[in-house]
């Protein structure tokens, strides 16, 4: 019985030990404007079990709502963001609600701007993840629109024009442990 205790006792604090050093997975996009456009910001994304929390800090919009979504490709280099492509749908599913059953991967709803044009954003989303598997947004292109997603139009929601683009840099951030 000692032996099975002190065993117990070990594997707790080995389990303690990893959890303190162990490391949590996150991203982030540096939002820069498209052409005529002064949208700017930064969204943060991070794993958490199954799901991404993605929270995002945007400014330079017009007041009221603004499609927003990841992107197939991490291109900005065109003067209008075309160069990301379209959403990233690994699944293959319909555009919707990030809270619907079916949408895509990169379907993260609207921002909602104020009427100085600040946004802010917190959401957890299933669907995307930043690891190595086909779901992972590391890489992709990060769009804001010009007009809101209206959540049911295909194949992309009927959001306009892209008024700023990022690119999902993987960043690697050790666990406090408080």
């Amino acid at each position: 019985m000692r032996i099975l205790l002190a065993a117990l006792s070990c594997l707790l604090i080995m389990a303690g030990c990893a959890w303190l050093g162990g490391k949590t997975t996150s991203a982030t996009a540096n939002l820069q404007p498209t052409k005529g456009n002064k949208v700017s910001g930064t969204v943060t994304f991070t794993q958490k079990g199954d799901k991404v929390l993605v929270a995002a800090n945007v400014s330079g919009l017009t007041p009221g709502s603004h499609g927003f979504h990841v992107h197939e490709k991490g291109d900005c280099s065109a003067a209008d963001a075309m160069s990301a492509g379209g959403h990233f749908n690994p699944a293959g599913k319909p555009h919707g609600a990030p809270d619907s059953t079916e949408h895509h991967g990169g379907d993260l709803g609207n921002l909602t701007a104020d009427k100085s044009g600040n946004a802010t954003l917190s959401i957890e989303v299933g669907g995307i993840t930043l690891d190595q598997s086909t779901n992972s947004i590391v890489g992709k292109g990060v769009i804001v629109h010009a007009n809101p997603d209206d959540l049911k139009s295909q194949p992309a929601g009927n959001a306009g024009p892209r008024v700023a683009c990022g690119v999902v840099h993987l960043v690697e951030q050790k666990k406090s442990g408080y």
